[in-house]
């Protein structure tokens, strides 16, 4: 018997009403902020709204009597309990007080009149920002900062100090918004905050330091990669957050679909060759490793990887963590790796000669190599490797495929809207209708909501190999491609944009560098 079935039965012994789930517009949350928090989570129970001058209360445990009644005795009202199942009622309780706390703006406007030099210790254990609301004010500042960056959805934190002010930004879907502007005075205190809780040096500023921090936001184990380096101003801080609820996607789910999910399943059935994954920072090249380990991943295999950082623990596999404060670098880790019977290897990125020549060798020795490279486009990525010093007959013989990637923002599915398209792009011939998000409450007025992969997957055959070996140009490689049928970065960009995916003027941003002649 499940725990819903199980507490249903005891709901139709006591006489009660069940509901399996609690919707967010039946409840009247006004009433919220007069039972804490902490209250409720810990009796697992949710006041609704008042009805016929009773207050219904979802309880996962409706035989709680006292805690039923210290509810209807702060209210004043008589309890009608509705037994809801515990992960239900727990996770309505976390989203629902989520849209209740303040702003950091609002957090920055109580600052005045206190005192703006208190630091509190440093937190032993993560707890959830949702209960630190009695905390020292700067405290209380960037806990606002974190929590209400996650709750936009943002990837990064900027806090950038000028002459008389500091900016914060969030990046949201690959671009940075302007979020909120702290007085200078809190500037030192915030980021001695931040070096705390990222157990940094609080005493140089002189030198830039890298940390983390773990923390809990509305019941969600968020990781913070921290970035701090020295500036005319002061210093610099950069927050990325890493939700690990989020979990590994799927190939499907970051937006390789049809025939790219079929091929890359097929290279990814191969014993032996690399597969590289291209574009700039920020494209979600690692997340693509990810999906493909994900795939590959079974207890047949035995997989290792050498990362930096690991954004994702993934179970089966061994993953190692680049440390070059003793020398643990990619390639003194690849070579650790081939020591260890591996049958397929990941590479979190190809950065030096040594790396390369490694991973080729693993690749020829009966290993399949999987790893990035910054490049922009999939042929570009040859030419790379070529002018890194390795040898062109070792690339011809190892590389498989090279998949070139970019991230473009999702259309919000809430605000999208249909219009005919005005403005003309040379060689480009557009579908009579395009699609665009015109802003709502859902995307935070954006117009977009999320982000998906477009992408090119250059195939390896024996002719790429004749022009390998020749030193072909990466132009003349990619032609040869297309006309084999490989679709570009922009020919994918353009079929997601016709199909409401995306918008059209995503596609052309972040293609841009390969068409420097048409209009964005």
């Amino acid at each position: 018997m499940t725990e819903a079935s199980s507490l249903e039965a005891i709901a139709t012994r006591l006489g009660i009403p069940f509901q399996s789930e609690i919707i967010d517009s039946e409840v009247d949350t006004s009433i919220l902020a007069r039972l804490p928090l902490a209250f409720a989570r810990s009796n697992r129970l949710l006041p609704l709204r008042e009805e016929n001058g009773k207050l219904l209360v979802a309880a996962s445990e409706p035989a709680n009597l006292l805690a039923l009644d210290e509810v209807g005795g702060l209210f004043g009202l008589p309890v009608l309990a509705i037994a809801v199942p515990p992960q239900a009622t727990l996770e309505a309780v976390n989203r629902l007080y989520t849209r209740m706390s303040s702003s950091a703006q609002e957090v920055i406007e109580e600052l005045e009149g206190e005192d703006l030099n208190t630091i509190a210790s440093e937190l032993n254990e993560p707890r959830d920002l949702l209960d630190l609301t009695d905390e020292a004010p700067v405290i209380r500042l960037l806990n606002s900062i974190l929590f209400q960056a996650v709750k936009e959805r943002a990837s990064d934190i900027h806090i950038e100090p000028y002459e008389r002010e500091v900016e914060v930004r969030f990046r949201i879907d690959g671009i940075l918004y302007k979020m909120l502007a702290p007085p200078k005075v809190v500037q030192e205190s915030l980021i001695s905050r931040v070096k705390i809780m990222s157990g940094l040096n609080i005493a140089e500023k002189r030198l830039p330091q890298d940390g983390r921090i773990r923390v809990i936001v509305a019941g969600r184990n968020i990781d913070i990669r921290v970035s701090i380096i020295p500036t005319f101003f002061g210093e610099r801080v950069v927050l990325r957050l890493l939700d690990k609820k989020k979990g590994v996607l799927s190939l499907e789910d970051i937006g390789i679909s049809g025939d790219g999910v079929t091929t890359m399943e097929r290279l990814l059935c191969r014993n032996n060759g690399i597969i590289l994954v291209t574009g700039p920072t920020g494209s979600g090249k690692s997340t693509t490793l990810y999906a493909s380990l994900s795939r590959l991943n079974s207890s047949e295999k035995n997989i290792i990887t050498v990362e930096d950082p690991i954004e994702y623990q993934l179970k089966g596999v061994g993953q190692i963590q680049v440390n070059p404060k003793i020398d643990l670098t990619f390639a003194n880790g690849l070579r650790s790796i081939l020591r260890q019977d591996p049958d397929i290897i990941m590479v979190g990125e190809i950065r030096d000669t040594e790396t390369a020549e490694i991973a080729i060798q693993a690749s020829l020795t009966g290993h399949l190599v999987l790893s990035t490279l910054h490049t922009n486009d999939s042929a570009t990525a040859i030419t790379r490797l070529i002018d890194m010093g390795i040898e062109p007959f070792m690339i011809a013989s190892s590389l498989s495929a090279v998949l070139a990637q970019r991230l473009v923002r999702l259309i919000c599915p809430h605000c999208r809207e249909g219009y005919r398209p005005e403005q003309l792009y040379p060689g480009i011939t557009l579908p009579p209708v395009l699609y665009r998000g015109t802003g709502c409450d859902k995307c935070f007025g954006l117009g977009t909501i999320g982000r998906t992969l477009i992408h090119e997957l250059l195939l390896v055959d024996a002719d790429i190999c004749s022009m390998i070996i020749r030193q072909a140009p990466a132009g003349e490689i990619k032609e040869y491609a297309i006309s084999k049928g490989m679709k570009t970065l922009r020919d994918d960009g353009l079929g997601k944009a016709a199909a409401g995916i995306t918008t059209i003027q995503e596609v052309m941003r972040v293609t841009q560098e390969d068409y420097a002649d048409l209009p964005l």
